[in-house]
């Protein structure tokens, strides 16, 4: 990945944060998804495709900005993110249980890697989920709305990013290398 592209992709983030100190709370999502959207819209006409997991997050992101301006409380805005964590805590871990590693649907097409790195990562994402979900959980619940946007700005989307770094040498050494073909 590009600096650019990293940088880029982290815009709805910043709009969130930056929103948040002029607009308050649910402007400040609806401007995330806002960026989100320009974000993805972008990523289509540089690629002609949308992958399924940021379009999933900015619907569901969507969703919930909506019905917290419809209400007129923050309330769905802070729980999204233990409802989006959950949803692929149980999803990842219950594909285990089932025998499937559920990562490889999800990023198949990005990566050629082993079953058993697969089924790793698939672990290793379901626990990681998990956590988030529970930490955005207590976040919310026991700090001022200023302290969970601090939160889930400069502790919980970090250690997000960190946690894919962290996995970075599974996924290499997990890696199907294709056997050369030999022309006869």
């Amino acid at each position: 990945m590009k600096l650019g592209a990293f940088f880029f992709e982290i815009l709805p983030l910043l709009a969130f944060f930056v929103g948040y100190q002029y607009l308050g709370l649910i402007a400040a999502a609806a401007l995330s998804v806002a960026c989100g959207g320009a974000v993805l819209a972008v990523a289509w006409f540089q690629d002609r495709r949308v992958a399924a997991f940021p379009l999933f997050s900015l619907a569901l992101s969507a969703a919930f900005t909506a019905a917290s301006w419809l209400v007129g409380d923050g309330i769905f805005i802070k729980i999204q993110p233990t409802i989006f964590n959950g949803l692929f805590a149980v999803v990842l871990l219950g594909g285990l249980i089932r025998g499937r590693a559920m990562m490889r649907l999800f990023f198949e097409r990005q990566f050629a890697l082993t079953d058993r790195t697969w089924v790793q990562l698939s672990f290793r994402w379901g626990c990681f989920f998990l956590v988030l979900a529970v930490a955005n959980e207590l976040a919310w619940r026991l700090m001022d709305e200023s302290g969970w946007v601090t939160y889930k700005t400069f502790i919980a989307a970090p250690a997000s990013a960190l946690f894919m770094l962290a996995q970075l040498p599974l996924t290499l050494r997990g890696r199907v290398v294709p056997s050369p073909q030999i022309k006869t």
